[in-house]
């Protein structure tokens, strides 16, 4: 199959180097092109290309705009984002509004190749330059609060409920970690006032369901 590419760039010398590097690859065909955001969508809409390449900042509408109308066309056009911004404001933007890659300008061609390729077959392709920057962001967010057991409850509390939750006594989790029962009755307590439940039976289900154990119920 030959996939159809679609290029978008306010700049037709961009336009014209990706055109004359992406027909050289027998598998790929630039079917059209478009000069700013909203001529993007129109033209998507009516040559139905399997991928749109396209620039972020654009005149009319600006590329993050058009992504969004662009994969929701009904032959659900691929994506792929072109910037030379690295920020990962630009990036997260990108992938918010629907687009299944993001590649960085001063790339190597065979990037821009390789994002197609991976795009087709359904997954998402980020830049190398910028891949690194997206996985921290994510972790820095996952970190504030994500809503699992590891944001809400300490280390200490999240032990002493997987020992709960696998049978363990208050006086066995006590001696286990060398501490008093009223110590670990404390915990059992803010464990249950911070996850509002309120017997062993749902602190379990809890845990199994949060990966803590693999204790089947």
């Amino acid at each position: 199959m030959v996939i159809k590419i679609m290029l978008v760039d306010d700049h037709k010398i961009i336009r014209d180097g990706l055109r004359a590097l992406i027909e050289k690859q027998r598998d790929m065909e630039v079917v059209a092109e478009a000069a700013d955001g909203q001529n993007a969508v129109k033209i998507a809409r009516k040559i139905q290309p399997h991928i749109c390449i396209l620039d972020i900042g654009m005149p009319e509408l600006n590329g993050i705009e058009a992504t969004r109308q662009i994969v929701k066309l009904p032959h659900k056009p691929k994506v792929i984002g072109l910037s030379m911004h690295s920020d990962r404001r630009y990036v997260a933007q990108m992938l918010k509004a629907g687009a299944s890659g993001y590649i960085l300008k001063n790339s190597a061609f065979g990037e821009l190749a390789q994002a197609i390729a991976t795009v087709m077959k359904g997954e998402v392709y980020l830049s190398q330059a910028i891949a690194g920057t997206v996985v921290d962001d994510y972790r820095r967010v996952a970190k504030d609060d994500d809503g699992s057991v590891f944001s809400r409850l300490s280390e200490r509390e999240r032990e002493v409920l997987q020992q709960i939750a696998e049978g363990c006594s208050t006086k066995e989790i006590a001696a286990a970690q060398n501490v008093s029962v009223k110590t670990i009755e404390t915990h059992r307590l803010h464990i249950m006032e911070k996850l509002d439940l309120h017997s062993v039976a749902e602190l379990t289900k809890y845990a199994v369901k949060e990966g803590l154990t693999d204790l089947e119920i």
